[in-house]
């Protein structure tokens, strides 16, 4: 039987040492508890947004609490070399949801959600801080299951303008389908922030802000792409070209 991994927001301030003993909080105690059924005996592969796993071995369940002891503590070597910061213009239905899940499984290390001219989303104040917490989830969870330890935050989403205007010394990628470059022309880089448009595509003001902002504009082929897809091949075009996938 394959051995759980569970995500548990502990403290980073006091790092975990074998014979550690702590609760799990809440949202984890609910999956091994109530969920997976697990019985004290059993064991988990812990982590806790730190690098490290820490298998552990479930010491107490009850209604409303799960306490575990720490095994092991171990490095867990799987992030890329190359920093991807997402900047992934706010979709419709679940399509946002796939493209956090699937960008995190590919190893980015941040994600900015982006309102945009034609993103079509109006989210008020309560009902964004709601979905920002759901990525954050989805996050955790492609984690849990792709086996990294270190958790990409989802920022709070930002208007375009703001998050091109952001300093940084990263390389500034954006995809356009006029574009002459391509991922193979491009300078090896270890950092990259990828902007990745709308379903309807940026606006021709956009086009130009990102170009003002310092965002070179490749190409991934012939084919125009959905915006989750899109994303998806340009990490995975990136990893592959300057990170770590074969």
């Amino acid at each position: 039987m394959r051995v759980p991994r569970i995500y548990s927001a502990v403290s980073q301030a006091q790092p975990l040492t074998v014979g550690s003993q702590l609760l799990l909080d809440d949202d984890a105690a609910n999956h091994v508890g109530r969920v997976l059924r697990m019985q004290p005996g059993q064991s988990i592969l812990l982590f806790t947004g730190d690098g490290y796993n820490y298998p552990a071995i479930i010491s107490e369940v009850s209604k409303k609490q799960v306490s575990v002891t720490v095994a092991e503590v171990a490095a867990n070597p799987v992030e890329s070399p190359l920093r991807i910061h997402l900047g992934q213009a706010i979709s419709r239905g679940d399509r946002m949801d796939f493209a956090i899940q699937k960008a995190v499984e590919l190893g980015v290390s941040a994600i900015t959600p982006l309102f945009t001219e034609r993103c079509g989303v109006k989210l008020d104040a309560e009902r964004l801080q709601k979905r920002i917490e759901q990525w954050q989830k989805i996050a955790i969870s492609a984690c849990e299951q792709s086996g990294r330890s270190i958790v990409p935050e989802v920022h709070t989403a930002l208007p375009l303008a703001d998050w091109l205007n952001q300093q940084t010394n990263a390389l500034k990628l954006t995809l356009d389908p006029r574009a002459v470059a391509t991922i193979k022309t491009l300078t090896p880089a270890t950092e990259i922030r990828l902007v990745i448009g709308p379903e309807g595509g940026f606006t021709e003001h956009e086009v130009s802000a990102t170009a003002a902002a310092g965002f070179n504009g490749i190409q991934l082929g012939p084919r125009i792409l959905r915006t989750e897809t899109a994303a998806l091949t340009a990490i995975s075009a990136l990893q592959l070209q300057f990170g770590d996938l074969a």
